[in-house]
């Protein structure tokens, strides 16, 4: 018996779904939610094998309720999204229903689940870094605090730090882990306000407050929070080019 979790903000979505589920004896639901915050705690407690899950909800939207998840069960996206949209999720072999969802092609995704044909998870990983190139998603980062969900808008970032496995991102009211890498956001983040300045930084340039030659090639960042950042030949050339030094 598998496990499985709806997360759809529209409640008449969500009863057509379960009516759907309850023909097939092989798919227990174990839950449903209204929105992501919620989806969040209930994987973690149930543990699904599969999630029905929508996209465009409220608070954080699907993409960013799968960042929050380890380890990540199978899912089928909700969605409404145009058709650009649907060519990313059909590059990555992540199956989707399209709203209103008919009860066939709900047939074809469910079958698609239990045939286990393709490594579904991995899929989903791949998709979520296609979709995060996206300019709807480059305006906030949501990051998980022990059983809270906190979303910091990019400008308040002071500056990106790397820190093992994770990134570090530093705000004013603190700072918080994200399981990415600094690629990532090197290459999702608006360059115009984000710059690389060393392999272990990533500052927000309106919190530079003066720059200062440091040792040999390299400079130092002064922030407005007097916090110091290493700046190195490639970043200071970086910089320069940004702020038209």
């Amino acid at each position: 018996m598998s496990k499985a979790i709806i997360i759809d903000d529209e409640p008449l979505s969500r009863e057509i779904l379960k009516s759907y589920l309850r023909k097939i004896p092989s798919i227990e639901i174990v839950d449903e939610c209204n929105d992501g915050f919620e989806g969040v705690k209930s994987i973690q407690q149930h543990q699904p094998d599969l999630v029905f899950l929508d996209i465009q909800m409220p608070k954080i939207n699907g993409f960013e309720m799968l960042e929050l998840i380890q380890p990540m069960p199978a899912v089928i996206f909700i969605t409404a999204f145009d058709e650009y949209a649907l060519k990313a999720f059909e590059a990555n072999a992540i199956d989707y229903l399209l709203k209103p969802v008919s009860e066939e092609r709900f047939s074809k995704a469910i079958q698609k689940f239990l045939d286990k044909s393709a490594p579904v998870t991995a899929k989903t990983s791949d998709l979520l870094e296609t979709m995060a190139q996206s300019p709807s998603q480059n305006n906030r980062i949501v990051v998980k605090t022990g059983s809270k969900v906190k979303i910091i808008p990019v400008h308040e970032i002071h500056y990106l730090e790397a820190d093992d496995d994770f990134v570090k991102i530093v705000t004013t009211d603190g700072a918080y882990l994200k399981n990415k890498t600094m690629s990532f956001y090197e290459q999702t983040l608006d360059p115009l306000q984000f710059v690389r300045v060393h392999r272990s930084y990533i500052l927000h340039i309106s919190q530079i407050t003066k720059i200062e030659p440091y040792q040999k090639e390299t400079h130092m960042a002064i922030l407005r929070n007097g916090q110091q950042i290493p700046i190195s030949k490639t970043g200071y050339a970086k910089l320069k080019t940004i702020l038209g030094l």
